[in-house]
């Protein structure tokens, strides 16, 4: 599919939420219970902590997920990512043997930072406003006295003469 239909359906979704944030957290929640999964030989840490080696990756895939399908909770779901990335040092093989914590640190940074394109927009015009300038989009006022009390009292005619 091409052109606007793909656009709309494709990076559409994709722009309106933290997409590669999600991908990285979830990525590196895999990675970790991946590792949690090896073989006996492999695993570094065994015993009361199998359980929360277990439990820690699945929170930090859900946490991925959501980060996708509900893009206003980013920032409660980006820093409950990061804390459960960062138990995963002592509860899941050094983080899935630190390559799982880095993903996990580096996507939950990536959905924390992630702003909308509106946010921008709105920056810019904040800035421009702070300089003097015109905002794009906005046309300036057609009444230069509308700073005055003109709009309460009937405005003053240049054929009309105030002197009584």
């Amino acid at each position: 599919m091409t052109g606007a239909g793909a656009t709309v359906t494709g990076t559409g979704w994709r722009h309106r939420r933290p997409f590669w944030g999600g991908l990285f957290v979830l990525l590196g929640g895999l990675e970790i219970m991946f590792t949690v999964w090896a073989p006996l030989g492999v695993v570094l840490h065994v015993g009361m902590q199998n359980f929360i080696g277990y439990l820690i990756p699945i929170v930090i895939i859900l946490c991925g997920l959501l980060l996708w399908f509900t893009p206003a909770q980013r920032i409660f779901y980006s820093l409950v990512a990061i804390v459960c990335g960062l138990a995963s040092w002592l509860t899941s093989n050094m983080g899935g043997f630190i390559i799982g914590l880095l993903l996990t640190l580096t996507g939950g940074a990536l959905a924390f930072a992630w702003t909308t394109g509106d946010g921008a927009a709105e920056e810019r015009d904040t800035e421009a406003r702070t300089a003097g300038e015109q905002p794009v989009g906005e046309q300036p006022p057609e009444d230069p006295t509308i700073g005055d009390l003109s709009i309460v009292t009937s405005p003053r005619r240049a054929d009309t003469s105030t002197e009584e």
